[in-house]
């Protein structure tokens, strides 16, 4: 029971993942559209664009340690029986 719980926060992390980096390339793609001479606001909106991208880098470090303790314990717990 304990496994099915762990791999569903770590799928479900992922999907997060999925769904922030979607969001983050539709408001790339709004910013872009925009017309240039709102230069304060495209300023402030690629600071919370970097801001975002720093967020999703350290959630997929978050995720990719996840991966590796479920990994450690299930090959500690399959060398244990």
């Amino acid at each position: 029971m304990l496994n099915v719980i762990i791999v569903s926060i770590v799928f479900g992390s992922i999907v997060a993942l999925a769904a922030l980096i979607c969001g983050t390339v539709l408001i790339i793609v709004k910013s872009r559209s925009r017309n240039s001479s709102m230069g304060a606001a495209n300023s402030e909106e690629a600071k919370t664009i970097q801001e975002i991208y720093q967020g999703l880098d350290k959630l997929q470090k978050r995720i990719e340690s996840l991966e590796t303790i479920l990994a450690d314990n299930t090959r500690r717990k399959d060398s244990n029986e």
